[in-house]
């Protein structure tokens, strides 16, 4: 098994069962943004319906590395090391793949949220939604993309995309939810998916032929760089470690995400009626 049996206390007979399963991409060294994960986002959560793992790749993990992973495991219980990957961001689609293979030889699950560890998630209202507006077993929920022109240069250039001369739509990386149904369709036709640099680029590609239900939510700040702070957002991408402990105690002092609501990027609503390259016109004023 891909993780540290004696630590997690999974095993191929002992199968994780929860409502929400929720991943988040760490590095071996990433203890403090962890560490401020556990002690603002997942704290704060009141309900009792998800189960959290940070996932690293085990493969060159120093032994001194491996020896701090194993102590912090045996802390907390929510690290997932996969044994036969090399961490490193020219494998997040790999490290993405094989943490939903292993989800669903592991997990009993309605849906799967993956995040990155700068990434700060309002998890109470997330799932209250999940199961009142967006209980659906075909669900990729995230913020769209379609009019993302492929790169051609630099370390994410697109040696293998043939597919057309944009990205197929996909949801943002900072933050997307998927149905099991679609984590379980991954995982089965794994040895079929080809591979991109970037991983929600993969995910949308792995998907894009499916019967499925999108929904671009603008409540999702999950893009390259964060859109500034709104009270309405559920996940927000690139925060530091104390813009974490500023949002988190901002909801414990004012039940506000923001101390101020600060509008640094245009958002946009997604157009599914136009081509994908015509879907997304920023505009102001929206979350």
């Amino acid at each position: 098994m891909d993780h540290l049996k004696k630590d997690s206390g999974i095993t191929e007979s002992t199968r994780i069962e929860t409502f929400l399963f929720v991943l988040v991409l760490t590095a071996p060294k990433s203890l403090q943004r962890r560490k401020v994960i556990r002690e603002t986002w997942i704290e704060q959560s009141k309900i009792k319906t998800f189960v959290t793992r940070f996932v690293i790749g085990g493969k060159t993990l120093s032994s001194e590395e491996r020896k701090s992973l194993d102590s912090e495991n045996k802390r907390y219980g929510d690290l997932l090391i996969l044994e036969n990957l090399e961490d490193g961001y020219k494998r997040l689609s790999l490290k993405v793949l094989e943490t939903i293979k292993w989800i669903d030889s592991n997990v009993d699950c309605s849906y799967v949220l993956k995040v990155d560890d700068d990434s700060f998630v309002r998890l109470d209202l997330l799932v209250n939604e999940l199961k009142t507006v967006y209980n659906q077993d075909n669900l990729y929920w995230g913020f769209f993309r379609g009019d993302a022109n492929v790169k051609k240069r630099g370390p994410w250039a697109e040696k293998n995309w043939i597919l057309c001369d944009h990205y197929l739509p996909y949801a943002d990386g900072g933050g997307y939810v998927l149905a099991s149904k679609l984590v379980r369709f991954v995982a089965r036709n794994s040895e079929l998916l080809q591979l991109y640099n970037s991983e929600d680029v993969s995910v949308g590609a792995w998907l894009a032929p499916l019967k499925i239900h999108r929904v671009h939510d603008t409540r999702f700040n999950t893009e390259y760089r964060s859109r500034g702070c709104n009270n309405k957002h559920l996940i927000s991408h690139k925060q530091s470690v104390e813009d974490m402990k500023d949002k988190y105690s901002s909801l414990e002092e004012t039940d506000n995400l923001c101390r101020e609501e600060i509008e640094e990027m245009r958002s946009f609503e997604y157009d599914w009626k136009v081509p994908p390259s015509q879907c997304c016109k920023r505009t102001y004023g929206l979350p």
